[in-house]
């Protein structure tokens, strides 16, 4: 059975290299499929998967439907943003 790869990423230099890390770990029973959340994509799929797997930052990658572990629950908050000292 393929292990089924999704990479999330904007078409940008950050994401670049982590295409390509997971392009050269990749074996024969993997199936890579990259969605550019920059150029969307015509069904919208990529979107819809984007939400449902809970990606909060990009580049991102799922494996067999589920976001790896150093994918999950990293995103920006007001928080963040305050503790920074943005706004005051």
């Amino acid at each position: 059975m393929k292990r089924q790869i999704e990479i999330f990423i904007a078409g940008c230099p950050v994401c670049d290299p982590v295409v390509q890390m997971v392009k050269e770990t990749a074996c024969d029973n993997c199936e890579i499929t990259i969605h550019n959340l920059a150029e969307k994509c015509e069904s919208m799929i990529c979107v819809k998967k984007m939400k449902a797997y809970g990606v909060k930052r990009i580049p991102a990658i799922a494996v067999n439907g589920e976001l790896i572990g150093c994918c999950k629950n990293v995103e920006i908050t007001r928080e963040d943003l305050i503790n920074a000292g943005i706004g005051s």
